[in-house]
């Protein structure tokens, strides 16, 4: 018996090791077709640490890419969010065999805010379709990615850019006319976040002035949207939605998981994540967070210093070390079971 456990353990060591794949990444410049790209990817190469705007991660830059399961996902960033905040996310797809590509949108941005809000929101959707041709064409995944059903993950703006590449149709009119009647409930979404209600003297005024601003600048009432036909499923998180018409919502043919968060205090859940939900047949709950912010996907969370600190920190009570691998996992089976095999 000793000399057959011997014989076994042997055998064993001469078996060739096996390892989990790193997540191997690759940062490509803009081009006069695409703005920059992160590309996250399974790789056999060592990951070490590095340092990116801040946040500190584990990653095999540039390390050559490994079998997956030949599918990718596309991370729409918040505004102006760096695309580090959904690093974990797309390390937990990385694990699961997806590449991940991640397009930085052009003045919605940490280095060039310039454009946030409707001048981004317009063009974000075909950001997205330039960073997946790109990929296209890049010789490491030409040849192993099925182009033809990418999935998308977007939240909050980016999660209004995930909506309209699945067919989802909004206008600047729609939303003046939300913050028209909802400027209270849905302040911030009318806002932004410099600017908040405290319940003192000068409410009043600080709605006048958001509702004069908006008449002045949401009078175009032409449908915006950016349907790619090579999204075949979509997870939407958080997502700036009151303003889509419900027509629009009604027709997506595709699946799409919402996730909402019961205590966000941008984008109340009301007027945005349920109006979807409420009007769009293909869409379903796919995560309600009762103790979940705005920021709740967010890892590694920014830091709170900024405008936007307050409305994406996360309540007291959040359980961040449980929740963001909980909703991380269920994000990778709702892509393991509606994207085409």
């Amino acid at each position: 018996m000793r000399t057959v456990f011997a014989l076994l353990c042997a055998g064993a060591l001469m078996l060739p090791s096996v390892t989990l794949a790193a997540v191997g990444l690759s940062e490509l410049p803009a081009t006069s077709a695409s703005g920059p790209l992160t590309l996250l990817y399974p790789s056999r190469t060592e990951a070490h640490a590095l340092e990116r705007a801040g946040f500190h991660l584990q990653a095999a830059v540039d390390g050559p890419p490994d079998t997956g399961n030949g599918k990718l996902i596309a991370i729409s960033h918040g505004s102006p969010a760096p695309v580090w905040v959904y690093f974990d996310l797309a390390r937990a797809l990385v694990e699961a065999g997806y590449v991940v590509v991640l397009p930085e949108h052009a003045g919605d941005n940490p280095r060039d805010g310039s454009a946030v809000g409707l001048e981004s929101w317009k063009r974000r959707p075909q950001e997205v379709s330039a960073a997946i041709d790109r990929v296209a064409t890049d010789a490491r995944f030409a040849r192993t990615l099925d182009f033809a059903h990418v999935g998308v993950y977007g939240m909050s703006a980016g999660g209004l850019t995930a909506l309209s590449l699945v067919g989802g149709r909004w206008s600047p009119a729609r939303l003046k006319a939300h913050c028209e009647r909802h400027i209270t409930e849905d302040f911030h979404a009318c806002a932004g976040p410099a600017m908040s209600l405290d319940g003192g003297a000068f409410d009043g005024l600080k709605r006048w002035v958001v509702g004069t601003v908006l008449a002045w600048k949401l009078d175009d009432a032409q449908a915006y949207g950016g349907r790619d036909p090579r999204v075949a499923a979509a997870v939407v998180d958080v997502p700036f939605a009151a303003h889509f018409d419900p027509q629009s919502l009604r027709e997506i043919s595709v699946p799409v998981g919402i996730i909402s968060a019961q205590r966000d205090r941008w984008l109340n859940p009301r007027y945005h994540s349920e109006q979807v939900l409420q009007h769009c047949p293909r869409c379903s709950r796919l995560l309600d967070l009762p103790t979940g912010g705005h920021g709740a996907l967010l890892s590694p969370l920014p830091d709170a210093a900024a405008a936007a600190g307050s409305l994406v920190a996360d309540p007291p009570d959040f359980d961040r070390p449980h929740e963001v691998p909980r909703i991380n996992a269920a994000i990778v089976d709702f892509f393991k079971q509606n994207l085409p095999r």
